[in-house]
């Protein structure tokens, strides 16, 4: 099993969610998230000075997939939150040893 966590954009999560369930991925984390990388913030000006925002809302998903559906889950989360603009975030993936039920107390590894 893999954990695919991906940081993206706010305003992304409904095609994220659309392009995985395509593809019959349902479960999910969705956790709000601050964060800045390459984009580094925003810079605005307010009455007369500029004010400096370096850390930006994104979302953070969480998908718990089996070895075989990586490449497949990375592909549609690429293609739905893409804007080809900086800070459209990045994906992650980890190994998952196993899980627990917690209902049930059903093993998977």
């Amino acid at each position: 099993m893999k954990m695919v966590k991906a940081i993206i954009r706010e305003e992304r999560v409904p095609f994220v969610k659309k392009a995985l369930a395509d593809k019959n991925i349902y479960g999910m984390t969705i956790l709000p998230a601050m964060g800045r990388g390459n984009q580094g913030g925003v810079h605005l000006q307010f009455r007369g000075g500029v004010l400096n925002i370096d850390m930006l809302p994104k979302v953070m998903m969480e998908i718990i997939i089996p070895d075989d559906h990586e490449e497949m889950v990375i592909h549609q989360i690429l293609s739905s939150a893409k804007t080809g603009k900086e800070g459209d975030g990045k994906i992650f993936i980890i190994p998952v040893n196993e899980s627990h039920r917690i209902r049930t107390g059903e093993v998977e590894v």
